[in-house]
């Protein structure tokens, strides 16, 4: 995976518009869940692309710290050759002079050469640190996102399981409605109702009976005043008092 697309992939993931994206979506909890698989695994591919460039970078730098020293060597070598050169030249001995003045120059030459890939590399070096530093700033914005996502997706499940849960209380409610006069209840109620007017049916059956009874009662206490009576004048003798006299 090449740095730019990376870095191109990253930047749109993390400018993404959570909340315009589940505005379109027919499933906001499924597109949620999709979304936090997506940024997972991009996030997962990124730290390795990123790793990787990290990784070419300190190659680099090692590279260049390698090529410092190295011209630091050459260069202490062409002091000390060119040192010991004047040292025989002083002595009188031209020809080993020469030698040691040849060594020094071998020893620039080198120096010039570790200098120079040193500098080439130093620009490589800034841009690569460039890169990286974007890329790590773009992989902290990704794993922010990924954080809303996840907050946003476990805000929306608690949201349905609410939302749920009240359903089933209103649900429940309606089984229960005592004014339903289908429900269960109420079909109960009725029976009680009926058995309560059948009591007061027996009741009140009881009770014009209990009247008939003491009806014909007086009824025949006034036949056997009659019969007294008559008895008493056929006899001649004075009428009997009445039963409700109250002498």
């Amino acid at each position: 995976m090449a740095k730019q697309s990376i870095f191109g992939r990253i930047a749109q993931l993390a400018k993404a518009n959570i909340n315009a994206v589940l505005d379109e979506a027919e499933d906001p909890a499924l597109m949620l869940d999709q979304m936090v698989r997506d940024y997972t695994n991009s996030i997962a591919e990124a730290e390795s692309a990123i790793a990787q460039t990290i990784g070419n970078l300190r190659l680099l730098e090692q590279d260049h710290a390698e090529d410092i020293r190295n011209a630091a060597d050459w260069g202490n070598k062409a002091i000390a050759a060119s040192r010991k050169g004047d040292e025989l030249r002083a002595a009188g001995n031209s020809t080993d002079a020469d030698k040691f003045d040849n060594l020094a120059k071998v020893a620039l030459g080198r120096q010039m050469a570790a200098e120079k890939e040193a500098r080439t590399a130093e620009p490589t070096i800034a841009s690569q640190t460039a890169v990286v530093n974007q890329l790590k700033t773009g992989l902290d914005a990704m794993r922010g996102k990924l954080s809303q996502l996840t907050s946003k997706r476990d805000e929306l499940i608690a949201r349905s399981k609410t939302a749920e849960a009240q359903r089933q209380v209103q649900d429940a409610v309606k089984s229960i409605d005592l004014l339903d006069p289908t429900s269960e209840i109420s079909r109960f109620e009725d029976k009680i109702r009926r058995e309560e007017a059948k009591v007061l049916g027996a009741q009140e059956l009881a009770a014009s009976s209990l009247d008939s009874q003491f009806e014909a009662l007086e009824a025949s206490d006034e036949q056997v005043e009659l019969d007294a009576r008559l008895a008493a004048l056929k006899a001649g003798s004075p009428a009997p008092r009445s039963l409700g006299s109250g002498q």
